[in-house]
């Protein structure tokens, strides 16, 4: 049995969290460079740069990469030979949440969805748990934004549509939602299961660092038609024109039910805000 100290939990995330608001990814960065080389339309390639400054000045000058701070979320991966010493996993989590906001000066976004009063301090983060046959615990932290949450769709489409009607579906989706995410945007597909499984999976596929291949080869392909087919759309960063309207397409998929073929799409916008804390 690993056991694990409420308090290294609570310090080593609450840090991923500051680092996450702040410092925008390596792989995020490396994609927007590559993005800005292969850029034919000028405005677009003065906005990448744009985005590239805005993250040189939050990191230097310890400032959110943006004004929507996001809703705090959490996918955490449980061992079964792992027990949290000194405090409750959710508590200790909402806690180092709470306070890496306060300490970062996050804007909290959180309100009641009906007076939308706002609860001053970003909580109640969000949680998702899956358990696993391993001593260790992996803690997923991301910071999502709404304008980015806006634009994400899910649908029960008809089985008998297959690939192509699954891939329309996503590239006419993102066509009508245009410049309203803050492109260059990041794609999460999530493919099966049932109507609640399928926006998780979805999300779940934002995790996977950009530029990074899916294990699955058949996946791989699809991504990549998605891709290409999302880039010519021409809505381009900011909506402005160009050829990087998507940084990449992840899919994650789950059996169904025979009768059902669940499909979910999470927009990301480019302010790609994701650690994960492993113990």
């Amino acid at each position: 049995m690993k056991v694990i100290s409420s308090d290294v939990i609570y310090s080593k995330v609450k840090e991923a969290i500051l680092d996450a608001g702040i410092n925008l990814r390596e792989d995020v960065l490396l994609a927007i460079k590559k993005a800005k080389e292969n850029e034919t339309n000028d405005i677009a390639v003065e906005i990448l740069d744009q985005i590239l400054k805005n993250a040189e000045v939050a990191r230097e000058y310890r400032l959110p990469l943006c004004q929507d701070t996001g809703i705090g979320m959490f996918f955490v991966e449980v061992g079964y030979g792992c027990k949290v010493e000194g405090g409750g996993l959710k508590e200790v989590l909402t806690k180092a949440m709470v306070d890496a906001y306060r300490e970062g000066y996050f804007r909290c976004s959180m309100c009641d969805p009906f007076t939308r009063q706002n609860t001053k301090d970003n909580s109640p983060a969000l949680f998702h748990f899956d358990f696993i046959e391993e001593d260790s615990l992996r803690v997923y932290f991301m910071a999502k934004g709404g304008g980015s949450e806006n634009m994400s769709f899910c649908s029960m489409l008809v089985p008998s549509v297959g690939w192509e009607g699954i891939k329309k579906f996503v590239v006419e989706k993102v066509k009508n939602i245009g410049p309203n995410p803050c492109p260059p945007i990041l794609i999460g597909v999530g493919i099966g299961g049932s109507f609640d499984q399928a926006p998780i999976l979805a999300k779940k596929a934002l995790f996977r660092p950009v530029g990074t291949l899916n294990k699955d080869p058949d996946l791989r392909i699809k991504e990549q038609e998605l891709l290409e087919d999302i880039n010519k759309l021409n809505i381009g960063p900011m909506g402005m024109g160009g050829r990087t309207t998507c940084l990449g397409v992840h899919i994650c998929t789950s059996p169904c039910h025979i009768a059902t073929l669940p499909v979910a799409v999470n927009i990301q916008c480019h302010s790609i805000r994701w650690r994960l804390v492993e113990f």
